[in-house]
């Protein structure tokens, strides 16, 4: 369970109950990457959220603002914040729990071409009756002054072109193989019987 990174699609996830599993698992010592962080979602409307935003960024150190406390305003951040929230920070548990974490915008370079998952539990579709108005955390963020959204979306265009390129050359692999197979089904007959006979 904890040998290799889990890679977990944030699209459409709401974010407390995504932010709990996640910070389940990094307790446990599991390395976890969160990609499209900007189409997660909250619960709410968008005048709400941006209202309770702007309450959370009046919260500052009176005499010394750069002291903190910090108020992120890229969705990748947000994330990375509400699930620090959840590890118990202050401890070297808690440290070493986020720092297995890492969360982008978009599906960056090493993680196009990984296997992604999904989290049951906490996709809004699963979860947020579908009468309730939600709030997309890249449309909040930008709305608060996030400034990268633009450039976001042209990056995410380039990469499903090549994802549709790759998949296309995929199926046209994966048909070959199976012609290939039926050709020589004659042939191969004793070995597939052995194979069988072993549990293959």
């Amino acid at each position: 369970m904890l040998e290799k990174t889990v890679v977990i699609d944030g699209r459409d996830h709401l974010l407390g109950r995504l932010a709990s599993i996640v910070a389940k698992e990094l307790l446990a010592g599991q390395k976890v990457v969160i990609v499209r962080c900007e189409q997660m979602v909250i619960s709410g409307s968008l005048v709400r959220n941006r209202v309770k935003y702007a309450q959370f960024r009046r919260k500052r150190m009176n005499t010394n603002p750069g002291k903190g406390p910090y108020h992120f305003k890229s969705p990748a951040r947000m994330v990375w914040r509400t699930i620090r929230g959840m590890v118990h920070q202050k401890t070297a548990r808690g440290q070493d729990a986020i720092g297995r974490l890492s969360t982008f915008e978009g599906i960056p370079s090493p993680y196009d071409k990984v296997k992604r998952v999904v989290v049951p539990a906490a996709l809004r579709v699963l979860r947020l009756k579908s009468i309730r108005e939600y709030t997309v955390i890249g449309e909040l963020a930008n709305s608060v002054g996030w400034k990268h959204q633009e450039l976001l979306k042209t990056l995410e265009e380039k990469r499903k072109v090549e994802a549709a390129a790759f998949y296309e050359g995929k199926k046209e692999a994966a048909a070959l193989r199976r012609k290939a197979e039926a050709a020589a089904e004659g042939e191969l007959k004793e070995v597939n019987a052995t194979l069988a006979a072993c549990g293959y």
